[in-house]
Order: C-alpha cells, then structure tokens, then sequence
C-alpha cells in the first residue's frame, strides 16, 4: 500500500489539476463555450429528435448518455462528495462546480473524437475511445507510427483496467458492503457475493443489455436521491444562501476548524474538491468516450455534445445536491456525541509517531445517538499540535483515531468485552517541531464517505439514511459496475482481442468479492481511487490535448451545418 500511495502522489502532483483545468479551459475556449450547446441541442438529441433508426451503432442517444452516466453517477456522488467536504471543508465544493464546468467542454472533446474514429467492423457491436484514435490517426500513417501508435493505445488500456477494478469495482463494492453491513448488520462478504451475481447477469449481455438497464435505472435512481435531497434541503432552505457564500469564501481563504472539521486551508480545498470531482464526472479520464461510441450516430459531434450533459448531471447536480445536505444538517462541522469517560495520555514515541493510551473498555464512551458500539466501529478525539502545522490543512489540528474491538473473554464460554484501540498519530511532513499534542476529550463517531451522507440524512429525519442511502448506494453501485466492467472489457478486446473478455468478466466479479474482504479500510481505498483516476488521466489528457484539434473541426463544422438547418428534425 505505501507503494501505490507513492505512484497515487506522483500521479496527483501539483501539476495534475493546472493540467487538468489547462485542458478544460483551451476547449471550452476554442469551442466558443460548447457548454452552452451540449444545455440547449444537447437535449433535443437526447428527446430522440434527431434519431434515425438506419444509422450505424447499437444504441440510441438516450441510452448511451444513461451508460455513461450509470458509470459516473454512482457512489462518487454520495461517498466521494462526502470525502471532499469533509476533507476539504465547504470550498472543495467550489472546485467541483469548476471541474464539472470546464469537464462539460474536455468531455465533448473526448467523445468526439471517439465518434470519428471509432472501429465499426462489427456494426452491431461498435468499439471506440483513446486507443482506437491513436490507432486510427498514428496508426494509418504505418511504419514506425503504426508501432509507437500500438504502444500508446496498449499503455492506455492499461491505465483503464486499473481504473475499472479500482474506482470502477471496489471502491464501489466496498463502499456499499461497509454501508450495509454498519447500518443493517449484513456481513460484508454476502454483500459482495450478492452484488457479483448481479452485475454479473447483467454483463453477460454487453452493450445493448447495459444500455437497456441503465437506461430504465438511471433515471429512477437519480429521481429517488434527488427527491429525499430536496426534501431535507427545502427544510432547510434559510440556511442555503449563507451556505452558497461560504463555499465561495472557503475556496480561496482558509476554513477554521469547528466540531469535527479538523480545518483546511484553500489549496487543501481545491485538490480535495478537484479529486473527488475528477473521479465523479470522469472527464479527461477517457472512460465516457467508450459507452458513448456505441451511439446510433453519422453525425460524430452530436455525440459528443451528447457527453457534455453528463459532468453538469453528474457533478453541478447531483454532486451540489448532496454536498448541501451534508452542510445544511451540520454533518461535517458535528458536535462530539460526548465526552471521554476516562484521562487519555499521548507521547512522543519513535520518529514522527505519537502514541495514545487511555481508556481501553467501550463504557468509556459515551453513548451514540443513533447506534450503539460495536466491533468495527471507528472513532476519533481532536488534537492541537504545539510547535508545528500540517502542510495540507494548514492548521495544527489532528484526528486521533481510535478503533472498537472484540477483546478477548475470561473463558471459552464468556462474551467477549469491547476494547478501544488507539491509532499512533504519525506527524511525518508536519512544518515545525512537534512539542506535544493536547486533547479535547469529545469524541467524534467516524462516517467516511456514503456513512456520512447517510448520517446526514438521519440528523434531519431519523432512519431516513438508514434506507435511502443503503437503497441508493446499491443502485448507484451496480450501475456504475456494469458501465465499468464494459470499459474494462474494451481495453481487453483491443489488447488481446474477444477471447479474453470470459476471463476478464470472472475476475471482475471475483474482485467484486475480493473487496468486500481484502480491503482493510478507507484510507486503503483513497489510494486505489487515486491510483486508478490518476493513471488513466495522464494516459489519456496527452491524447485529447494532442488530438483534439480534429474533434474542434468536427464540431465547428457541425455548427454551420446544424444553423443552416441541414439536419432532419423529428418533432
């Protein structure tokens, strides 16, 4: 894990988002703002009002948006918004709203060009994306081209076969399986074996079978999310605009710890918010481009203006949506739930590491308010750090984490007692000298990701996260698997052609299980996210920036020709 952590960090450097915003802010630029277009004849497209049943493809428009958004509306939308804005605090929000912006005019782009070189050898069952561009334009050149053009597309279908089984498989699985298991009690493995059958029945029947789900559960899912949200905000409708300014405010000037928030300064903000939208939407990512070429289109830029709709869905939607309730409901900011029922003592121990003794038995804790301690769950104090900040939240606050476990009985036949054990603070990084780590005895149950979009729900209407958000989450998740798993499939096929796509689905559905009881925690998870995203975001943004002058031609001409009313309209 320290080495995928080490690659995740490089792979998330400093230069990662100015490359990312880079990209987004020369096309939506060069394309005169094609925001605009994907919000007005984006839509009409999507109405079916310029479908012709006789042209080449598998899918109709409606349906290759819903695949693209089952894959990207998932539990980056719950779990991932939560991670942000707990991380981040209010501003991370700010910079997914300019991710999800500037990824509207860098994903038609993406499509785009997918559309225009996408392999048609089997009409009914269309393959395209980064590594069938490459292939097309370097590739037909021949010679050393047609090499350096196979290792290009070959490298990228790398870095999207770590990212299905990553973000696209388990961050999902496991999100859902700690989700159920917390609040239902349901042990995490059966999850995982429930889900795998699933998913699995449902990618046995490729694109036209995925395309037909998704384009019957996106639709519900989105609406039974949305309609709770909106319910919880309307309750808290006085509070919106003063949250509206504080996410501005948060996004260029440090936010003060409170309750929980251990406090972050703007460039904390700004990576967090740009993470967790990256890995929401998927633009630049070139994953979207893959669903989308299986769209029923001659017309390659009206596909790809298509794929602008999907970051404004996902992410200015969606994603604000659920970012809202969790700071209208005071979740993120959260009071402790009590005091330590017992003196804590932390010292300095070994290089950076501090070590935290107290109070071993859970009657030391105070009672929850909504669940009671058990085995598994997680927990943590607030601590100020003398002499020294953190580089990333700029403020000298730090989670001291303490964890509930079964002890060991008295005898053979006795219950086992419930234990607290203590995380060492590691201060590694930290600007300054550590003097010593004072505490405040509250403590703070632990919610990471869809448990804190959940508890957020139940602070407003308890037992409401309990079902709403298991519901969703599950929804969300399997959707966003079979996306996924077709992404993965298509790399496969291009690497080693349709023989291994057998093999690749019953992995796939291996690691479905796998996470369920191989991931240790969420921490462990972070670093699969940013590993997955990361990887396929620098093997794809070269391409599209490279290449994307083609796609601006497509969709310039398009432009003329969609004004001079040359397109039949099906009203």
């Amino acid at each position: 894990m320290n080495v995928l952590e080490s690659i995740g960090g490089f792979l998330w450097g400093p230069w990662t988002p100015w490359v990312l915003l880079f990209a987004g802010v020369l096309f939506t630029v060069w394309t005169k703002f094609t925001q605009h277009t994907a919000m007005t004849h984006g839509f009409a497209v999507v109405q079916g009002k310029y479908d012709d049943p006789d042209d080449p493809g598998a899918i109709n428009h409606f349906q290759a948006l819903a695949a693209a958004l089952s894959a990207t509306v998932g539990l980056g939308n719950i779990g991932g918004v939560a991670l942000a804005i707990g991380i981040g605090g209010p501003g991370a929000l700010f910079w997914m709203w300019l991710v999800g912006f500037l990824g509207m005019a860098l994903k038609t782009i993406e499509i785009t060009l997918a559309m225009q070189f996408r392999n048609m050898k089997d009409p009914d069952n269309p393959s395209g994306g980064a590594m069938w561009v490459v292939e097309e334009v370097l590739g037909s050149k021949g010679g050393i081209w047609s090499t350096l053009a196979r290792i290009i597309g070959v490298f990228f279908c790398i870095t999207l076969i770590i990212s299905t089984f990553t973000g696209g498989n388990l961050y999902q699985a496991y999100s859902v399986a700690t989700l159920t298991e917390g609040f239902h009690g349901i042990p995490m493995v059966v999850t995982g074996i429930v889900m795998a059958v699933i998913v699995g029945l449902v990618i046995i029947g490729g694109i036209k079978r995925i395309g037909q789900v998704a384009a019957k559960l996106v639709p519900g899912m989105c609406l039974l999310y949305v309609v709770a949200a909106l319910v919880v905000l309307a309750v808290n409708i006085t509070e919106i605009p003063g949250l509206l300014a504080l996410i501005v405010k948060s996004a260029f000037n440090p936010t003060e710890a409170a309750g929980a928030f251990i406090g972050g300064g703007m460039g904390w903000a700004f990576i967090s918010g740009m993470k967790r939208a990256l890995f929401s939407n998927e633009a630049g990512q070139g994953s979207a481009p893959i669903a989308h070429a299986a769209a029923k289109t001659d017309e390659p830029a009206r596909e790809g203006i298509v794929g602008g709709i999907g970051p404004f869905i996902d992410t200015i939607c969606i994603c604000t949506i659920t970012a809202l309730v969790i700071l209208s409901t005071g979740t993120w900011n959260r009071d402790a739930i009590g005091p330590l029922g017992g003196p804590i003592r932390i010292a300095q121990g070994t290089g950076t590491e501090w070590t935290v003794t107290g109070p071993s038995n859970v009657s030391a804790l105070p009672e929850s308010r909504h669940d009671a301690w058990t085995a598994g769950t997680d927990l943590f104090l607030i601590g100020t750090v003398a002499g020294a900040t953190s580089p990333d939240t700029e403020t000298n606050k730090v989670q001291v984490v303490g964890h509930v476990v079964e002890g060991e009985g008295t005898s053979s036949e006795a219950a086992r007692p419930l234990m607290v054990t203590w995380d060492a603070v590691d201060l590694d990084g930290w600007v300054g000298t550590p003097t010593g780590i004072s505490l405040d005895t509250g403590v703070h149950r632990t919610y990471d990701g869809a448990n804190l979009t959940a508890h957020a729900f139940d602070r407003q209407f308890p037992g409401l996260g309990k079902w709403l958000v298991t519901i969703a989450a599950w929804l969300f998740a399997i959707s966003t698997m079979i996306s996924w798993s077709y992404y993965g499939e298509q790399g496969m096929v291009y690497m080693l052609g349709q023989k291994s796509v057998l093999p690749y689905k019953i992995v796939f559905l291996i690691g479905t299980i796998f996470a369920t009881i191989g991931i240790q925690d969420t921490s462990d998870m972070i670093i699969f996210m940013d590993l997955g995203t990361g990887a396929m975001l620098w093997s794809n943004l070269p391409i599209v920036i490279g290449l994307g002058y083609l796609a601006v031609k497509c969709l310039n001409d398009y432009g003329t020709k969609l004004k001079a009313g040359e397109f039949k309209r099906h009203d």
